[in-house]
């Protein structure tokens, strides 16, 4: 399996172009991540959200719908992603006082890690709430994406809370 290309990075070769990395070489193994993001709303969105009366219909049935298709498309979407077999994706989505917490939880057994599946379902189950609710609060902002652990493979298990940013 080749090392690290130019300044480091494993996505670039030794001439600092892009390329995939191979994981050939790495071992099959049960890995899973978790990413996290809030979209921040007036209260009212977040009472119609809570209501079921956003115009649109059930905007957190078609969030987690979009953001479990993004997980599964990730490799299409982010150049150098290896597609993968997820064997579960859950994507959960609780309404706050003026906000909407995202999480998503992929796992798969293969040779390289699902973060950007999860990372991938957060945005997209974030955006879909965004597309569904922009008529009623188009000051909504998708806040704070982001990685809360992830296990598995060669570099083990990490967690947010162990790696403050």
């Amino acid at each position: 399996m080749p090392g690290t290309g130019a300044d480091g990075f494993t996505h670039l070769d030794d001439e600092g172009r892009a390329r995939m990395v191979d994981v050939g070489g790495k071992d099959v193994t049960r890995r899973r991540a978790v990413a996290r993001a809030r979209i921040a709303m007036r209260p009212e969105t977040a009472e119609a959200l809570t209501a079921g009366t956003v115009p649109k219909g059930d905007v957190l049935a078609v969030a987690r719908v979009a953001g479990i298709q993004a997980a599964k498309r990730t490799s299409e979407l982010i150049p150098l992603c290896h597609p993968l077999m997820l064997s579960s994706v859950v994507v959960d989505l609780v309404v706050g006082d003026a906000w909407v917490d995202v999480e998503a939880v992929t796992e798969t057994v293969d040779r390289t890690g699902v973060e950007m599946e999860a990372l991938t379902a957060c945005s997209v189950a974030a955006l879909t709430v965004y597309d569904m609710c922009k008529a009623v609060d188009r000051s909504m902002t998708v806040e704070s994406l982001g990685l809360q652990e992830k296990s598995g493979g060669r570099s083990g298990d990490w967690r947010r809370d162990d790696h403050p940013a």
